[in-house]
């Protein structure tokens, strides 16, 4: 065995981990730290700082993502969902939609009240999530930040079908109405536009932590390994004293090396996210008794709640037919030469146009009204009337606009399309994970995502459908539904799929469906519904009695000097994509380590030179 020593050992180098790492080693240049990173570096590589190129990192043979298989689930018909999870230095930040979207303030007060978190309320955490951020989008917000080094702007374009979608919305849809900011935390069921991303306007460059918080800046006591997986945590004593890790042979062909180990000083930091981070307690001897005894692993911590929890953001993007002189993203997605060197070179000269752009034009969080509650059914109405009346800044469904068909445009009859869709910001089904190796680490996870477990999440998906296809038929640019693309309605019912010349007038009655149509719809569902790569809640943030594994400081339960801070330790979800939750977790984390080693690091709250 390697030893090499260190003040602070970061496993994993996505978002969270990163923000810990820079805000560290600038706070203090006599600090040594080092990260290690399963994935590759991303520096400078047009996949990842073109913000068009997402789909990119989807592919099969993708390098830059791992894909956990789910158990094969009845509630899914027998099919094995797959959820990816980033796998480069950056993690997330680096291949996501680079979608802009924040929780719902009480979201994070239910981290502090309803699971017993001081300092992680929602008026704790805002300046944390100023601090992050410099929002291009409009000057003079109270809840935006203007000086962090993450920029949010409406990026490179916004197309005619984002415009459609919010005339059908204030034609339409009139009661919920329009708002100028659909992320301002405390408002809610409005439509607006919703292609705030994380993109540079000046340059047109997606704006991840690597390139904002560790790129480009002299760290002289930052050392960061990439491809290599984190096997599990040194623990002497009660106390965490370092990590062992081994190449990834993705990204090493000389992965023979072995297990080599690094000593930390002060800390251990576990940031490998909502599948990594658990998965390295286990292998550390921390979980269940019943999970290690299974693979051979000496149990030194009792904590069950280790890989329980699991939550998602299950979602659907039902796809149309746009009119042929309408715009979207399907060209650079498909890899299309002509449509690559076209929006290249204008974002290169220019830093606009569609490959600095991803498609997300206009939506809303919606909560539903007195005839929605109808549609959705007896069924979600107790969970309604517990979880979301009392909050009435928590949306049920995030609905929305996407120029870009996520299918396989090969095996359709259409060119290019545009997708109506909807995720559940608060799914009732939970689910879990676990190792099924001692030292193999790549074996395949136990993972069951829990998708449409409870009949809640079915009557809400029921909803987003027949909400996508009033809104679709309505926009200008409709020409009927993608074949093959959607419920198998019987031929004779008057909702299903057909060829259109265009769209309906917005006083058009609802579609209606019998009950062999909502059989077909629930059946499509079950075959359609995936991740919203919004995975969470594996190591969470509770009281060890109600299965929780790490404290409000992010100290897991029994193990000094070890530390969580990444998506995993969330206690509930968050109505929104996660990225920016994955953000605040990163400064937070830097904040309370800072404080622990007598380092000030700025809390948001204090104006202080910032990175």
């Amino acid at each position: 065995m390697s030893h090499n020593t260190f003040d602070i050992i970061i496993a994993g180098g996505g978002t969270s981990g990163l923000i810990i790492a820079s805000r560290l080693a600038n706070a203090d240049p006599s600090l040594s730290i080092l990260v290690v990173e399963a994935g590759a570096p991303t520096r400078d590589d047009p996949q990842h700082i073109q913000p068009a190129r997402y789909l990119h990192h989807l592919r099969p043979d993708s390098t830059t993502v791992k894909f956990h298989v789910g158990r094969e689930s009845a509630a899914l018909g027998g099919r094995a969902p797959v959820v990816p999870c980033g796998q480069c230095l950056g993690g997330g930040s680096s291949v996501n939609f680079a979608m802009y979207t924040r929780a719902a303030a009480s979201d994070y007060d239910d981290w502090a009240t309803v699971y017993g978190n001081p300092g992680w309320s929602s008026t704790e955490l805002l300046p944390l999530l100023r601090k992050c951020e410099t929002y291009e989008v409009a000057p003079g917000n109270p809840t935006h930040g203007y000086s962090g080094p993450l920029k949010v702007s409406y990026g490179g374009a916004f197309m005619d079908i984002g415009k459609e979608f919010l005339e059908v919305a204030a034609g339409y849809d009139k009661a919920r109405g329009l708002t100028d900011d659909v992320n301002g935390l405390f408002e809610t069921n409005k439509y607006g536009v919703s292609s705030a991303s994380w993109i540079d306007s000046k340059t047109g460059a997606r704006s991840d932590i690597p390139h904002q918080y560790i790129y480009h800046r002299d760290f002289p006591n930052l050392h960061i390994l990439t491809g290599c997986h984190a096997k599990r945590v040194i623990v002497e004593d009660g106390r965490a004293t370092g990590i062992e890790y081994s190449p990834n042979k993705r990204h090493h062909s000389d992965a023979g090396q072995g297990v080599l180990s690094a000593m930390a000083r002060r800390q251990v930091v576990l940031s490998a996210g909502t599948f990594g981070s658990p998965a390295i307690l286990e292998r550390s001897g921390i979980g269940s008794q019943s999970v290690l005894g299974k693979v051979g692993i000496k149990q030194i911590v009792d904590l069950p709640g280790v890989g329980e929890n699991y939550q998602d953001h299950q979602v659907i993007f039902a796809p149309y037919i746009i009119a042929k002189d309408k715009d979207t993203l399907d060209g650079i997605a498909s890899s299309s030469e002509a449509e690559l060197q076209k929006w290249d070179a204008q974002w290169k000269k220019q830093g606009d146009g569609l490959m600095a752009h991803n498609g997300l034009d206009a939506g809303g969080k919606l909560r539903p009204s007195k005839d929605d509650l109808d549609v959705l059914g007896e069924v979600f109405r107790k969970r309604w009337l517990e979880y979301y009346v009392p909050a009435p800044d928590k949306p049920v469904m995030w609905f929305g606009l996407l120029a870009l068909y996520l299918g396989d445009l090969s095996k359709v009859p259409v060119d290019k399309a545009y997708s109506v869709g909807w995720y559940l910001q608060h799914p009732a089904s939970i689910g879990r994970l676990h190792i099924t190796s001692r030292d193999n680490l790549e074996a395949p996870l136990d993972f069951h995502p829990g998708y449409l477990d409870r009949p809640e999440d079915m009557a809400v998906h029921k909803w987003g459908y027949k909400m996508s296809r009033e809104f679709a038929r309505r926009m200008p640019s409709y020409r009927g539904e993608v074949p093959g693309a959607h419920p198998a309605f019987s031929d004779t019912s008057a909702v299903a799929p057909r060829l259109h010349d265009g769209p309906v007038p917005n006083a058009t009655s609802s579609l209606v469906y019998t009950e062999e149509d909502e059989k077909a719809l629930e059946d499509w569902i079950r075959k359609t519904v995936a991740t919203a790569w919004h995975s969470l809640g594996t190591c969470a943030m509770k009281s060890r009695e109600k299965g929780g594994v790490v404290d409000s400081r992010l100290n897991v339960y029994d193990v000094d000097g070890l530390k969580i801070a990444d998506m995993s330790i969330c206690p509930g979800n968050v109505a929104a994509n996660t990225y920016s939750t994955a953000i605040m977790i990163g400064e937070k984390a830097a904040v309370l380590i800072g404080q622990e080693l007598g380092i000030h690091i700025d809390d948001g709250l204090t104006p202080v030179a910032r990175l």
